[in-house]
């Protein structure tokens, strides 16, 4: 995708909670885009369970009534794709949740993404003097499920090399079309900072927002949880990769 193509949506993106999950990649084969390959972590396939804030959102340069600030929670997981010249890391969402049923019908329409809108909700706490929580919550069949972290009133720099880099430093979205095609766009954002995370929360129904296929790996302890401050991003307009350039050899 050229750098030059116009932006879609701008917004911050704040408070970002990640619970990374080791799964089996075979349950990730029918969402995985044509022409990416799973990009792994020292040998691990990890999803993550993600949530946040969306603040100050314009679509077009416009800011839409009522879809202005609003959470978000997605389960995604991690891809490359071979450009011709470099590798690109990107994310492939299997599910988004948000509040207002305009995000969908847009998103879901344009860029083929998951969306379903769900009431939701989010709150930020004192922990004593040196924590804060951090909860995300959406409604599903009369139930409030959870996902949420407790982190150090700390920031840090994320460091090059980490498992938090892996996770959170990932600049391209791709989703799959067909077989034989995929809608990739890019998002930008400065590098963020990150807090330890001291505790997590995480319950919901998996099976009926995700399948059977990802309940015993979501029903287990987390690989590792993070927390990052975010901030302004942007996602370019999308295009498509109908064709794949030969890898490196």
């Amino acid at each position: 995708m050229a750098a030059s193509k116009s932006r879609f949506l701008t917004a911050q993106w704040r408070n970002l909670v990640m619970l990374n999950y080791e799964v089996d990649p075979e349950i990730l084969k029918p969402y995985l885009p044509a022409y990416t390959e799973i990009d792994l972590w020292e040998g691990k396939c990890l999803v993550s369970m993600v949530g946040f804030l969306f603040k100050e959102t314009r679509v077009m340069g416009v800011k839409w009534p009522g879809h202005v600030n609003f959470e978000e929670v997605n389960l995604r997981f991690y891809v490359r794709h071979f450009d011709g010249k470099q590798w690109k890391r990107g994310a492939v969402f299997i599910s988004e949740l948000v509040p207002k049923s305009m995000i969908v019908l847009i998103a879901n329409n344009l860029y083929k993404e998951h969306y379903r809108a769900l009431p939701m909700r989010h709150s930020i706490t004192k922990d004593g003097a040196d924590h804060t929580n951090f909860l995300y919550e959406w409604k599903l069949k009369g139930n409030w499920n959870k996902l949420g972290v407790t982190v150090r009133n700390s920031l840090k720099p994320i460091e090059p090399g980490s498992a938090e880099e892996f996770i959170f430093e990932h600049y391209w979205g791709y989703n799959r079309l067909n077989v034989h095609k995929t809608m990739q766009y890019e998002v930008e954002h400065i590098q963020w900072q990150i807090a330890e995370v001291k505790d997590y929360v995480f319950e919901a129904d998996i099976k009926e927002l995700y399948g059977e296929a990802f309940v015993p790996y979501l029903s287990a302890k987390p690989f590792s949880a993070f927390w990052a401050n975010g901030s302004e991003i942007a996602v370019r307009i999308a295009d498509k990769l109908l064709f794949a350039p030969v890898l490196p050899e």
